[in-house]
């Protein structure tokens, strides 16, 4: 592990400490973590064992015998991208309502099958794609690959259910609605994206999923969860053989067809700056200042990690941490990310300020975009950052089950069976002349959505 990322990551934990303690823990920390490492295995990549199964279903196996457990993640190329706009919300309610019901078993049978052997399953929605998790221990990995193959394969989607698991999403999104950091992320992607699918709730609304039936679901089931649409990733104390042959005994049902996939019109560029203001009775403003971002599969992601991690990704080692807390304390903390996707995703910078002092650190944001997009960084924030990317890269990957998850994600947005161990390199590859053509090409301080929720009386934002 790289020096340079413990230092960066120790010095970010001991930031409230005084200075005498700050350098009594930075010294045992340190000592500490040293211990470790000199008893830990040093980091190998993972050998990723893949295959296309006869009926469409890309298999990936990583094989770790150290613990007789094993975690199965399948992704369905089914997320809330392809949806209907009059039905937003049905890719997720498809996926929920999964393990609710089958053709041979009741939501709660299934239930008790898997509690009384001490695995875990659940599903979940998605933007892209939806996953269905399994954690089992291997001697009863038939039961579990049974109860898979039955909720993805048979789901019956029970009135019942559909009617409880509705007014559950309802009412969390009433009460997302109370949050404000969920209003400003909300008015954000709605102002970015317009009529595109990542301009809506994965969740959909009150109205939208008011109008959503079991014929519906049925239908979006039956033409999206289909083998040749969906990745399955086992890793664990199994083998290649020996997850083929429970795929052909359990999923032997699981036919291939021909897919439709909707066609879906790009978000529209931004053509200037605006701003959105939302009035509540809150003494700390929520700020998002952002635009639109990259796909996943753009070649400039990695240079963008880095000079993101400069600008605000790096936490206390980030220039919007040292200007905004550090400097002018003017918030606890301040961060920027591009949440990359399929297609074009967004760049966001989120804060939390006093009312009174909404309209001065939107400024010193601003600056920093513009100071990161004029000169080049140094040498120690370009060092800094290469050193904690890669640092904290494995531990992405530390565990089975991240494993599991990575894999279908690293398949989905075809990054190659080689990309864990590439990413250091194409990180390490990264220059200051990559980080400032980035910067000048994918950041914007002129045409930018401002999302502020706040106390408007007391904010009294204004943009120059």
């Amino acid at each position: 592990m790289n020096i340079n990322f413990i230092k960066n990551s120790v010095s970010q934990c001991l930031c409230g400490y005084s200075k005498s303690w700050r350098i009594i823990l930075f010294t045992l920390i340190l000592h500490f973590t040293f211990l470790i490492l000199n008893f830990s295995p040093a980091y190998a990549g993972i050998e990723i064992k893949r295959d296309v199964l006869e009926n469409g279903l890309t298999l990936m196996v990583v094989e770790r015998h150290n613990l007789p457990i094993v975690m199965v993640t399948v992704g369905i190329k089914g997320g809330s991208l392809i949806e209907p706009a009059e039905k937003a919300g049905l890719a997720n309610l498809t996926a929920e309502l999964l393990p609710e019901g089958t053709k041979k078993r009741t939501s709660t049978e299934i239930s008790e099958e898997i509690e009384f052997v001490g695995a875990s399953l659940h599903t979940s929605g998605g933007d892209d794609y939806i996953t269905v998790s399994l954690s089992i221990l291997k001697k009863d990995l038939d039961l579990g690959f049974d109860i898979l193959s039955d909720i993805i394969i048979s789901p019956s989607f029970p009135q019942e259910e559909l009617d409880k698991k509705r007014e559950r999403i309802k009412g969390s999104l009433r009460s997302y609605e109370e949050n404000p950091d969920f209003v400003a992320q909300k008015a954000f992607k709605e102002a970015l994206f317009g009529l595109h699918p990542y301009g809506r709730l994965i969740e959909g609304t009150s109205g939208t999923l008011d109008h959503i039936n079991q014929r519906y679901l049925k239908d979006f089931h039956s033409a999206y969860y289909v083998p040749n649409n969906a990745i399955m990733s086992v890793v664990g104390d199994i083998t290649p053989e020996e997850a083929t042959s429970l795929i052909k005994k359990y999923f032997s049902k699981w036919k291939g067809k021909e897919l439709k996939i909707p066609s879906v019109e790009k978000p529209k560029p931004l053509k200037d700056k605006k701003t959105i203001s939302i009035d509540k009775n809150i003494t700390q403003a929520n700020i998002i200042l952002g635009h639109m971002g990259i796909s996943r599969d753009n070649p400039d992601y990695y240079a963008l990690s880095v000079m993101n991690y400069i600008l605000g990704g790096g936490g206390f080692a980030s220039r919007l941490m040292q200007n905004l807390r550090d400097e002018k304390g003017l918030t606890y903390d301040i961060h920027s990310f591009f949440e990359a996707k399929k297609e074009n995703g967004s760049f966001q910078i989120g804060i939390q300020t006093k009312n009174e002092s909404a309209s001065m650190a939107t400024d010193e944001i601003l600056k920093e975009i513009k100071r990161i997009r004029e000169t080049l960084v140094s040498d120690a924030e370009l060092q800094d950052a290469k050193a904690f990317l890669t640092g904290s890269f494995p531990m992405k990957i530390e565990a089975g089950k991240k494993i599991a998850s990575f894999l279908v994600a690293m398949e989905y947005y075809e990054l190659g069976l080689d990309y864990i161990n590439k990413y250091p390199a194409y990180i390490n590859a990264v220059t200051k002349d990559d980080v400032l053509r980035v910067a000048k090409k994918y950041l914007n301080n002129e045409k930018f959505i401002l999302v502020i929720v706040a106390n408007e009386k007391r904010a009294g934002l204004k943009i120059e």
